[in-house]
């Protein structure tokens, strides 16, 4: 028996799905009602600039998909009108959604998860106030240049020091003897 050309159509959007819920890194999904296609429009750029993808899809194949994949911790939220944002990097969907939805109130957060792990509306809101992946790496690199430059000025300073003849550190009983 063939299948029929729509049930194929929903098969392979079903494919689709699970698929940007099995390989991107977060998930987020989040409820539209009442955003203008103006206001849709300049989310759905902020969201390519930040290459974060952007999926309005049927509740019932949102389900669908990531019940495939055994996660059944989004079903709650699958009511009302929802639009599914994906990507690799967890912090930046979530910062450019919640900053969206500060502005626009339409945008209300639902939930999503992050390495296949749930998270909730507060964490992904407590998520977008972290710094960026290139900020955090930044600041590791930082630290650890800061780190060797000391010990490079360390280890100069002990060469200098025999190189001028001097002692490197005094023993504390002949600084005992001296007084």
């Amino acid at each position: 028996m063939d299948k029929k050309p729509q049930m194929i159509r929903k098969e392979e959007q079903v494919a689709q799905l699970q698929t940007w819920i099995q390989e991107s890194s977060a998930v987020v999904l989040a409820d539209y009602r009442g955003l203008t296609v103006a206001e849709d429009t300049a989310l759905r750029a902020e969201l390519r600039k930040n290459n974060v993808g952007y999926k309005v899809a049927k509740n019932t194949m949102i389900k669908r998909a990531a019940n495939n994949l055994e996660i059944t911790d989004l079903d709650a939220y699958l009511e009302g009108p929802t639009v599914m944002a994906y990507s690799d990097d967890p912090i930046a969907v979530c910062k450019v959604l919640a900053k969206f939805a500060e502005t626009h109130k339409a945008m209300e957060i639902k939930a999503g998860l992050v390495d296949g792990k749930f998270v909730s509306q507060e964490d992904i809101n407590a998520l977008a106030k972290m710094p960026s992946r290139e900020v955090l790496l930044g600041r590791f690199l930082g630290s650890i240049q800061s780190s060797l430059s000391a010990f490079v000025r360390a280890v100069d300073a002990i060469k200098t020091k025999k190189e001028n003849g001097e002692e490197l550190c005094a023993a504390p009983a002949e600084e005992a003897a001296a007084e």
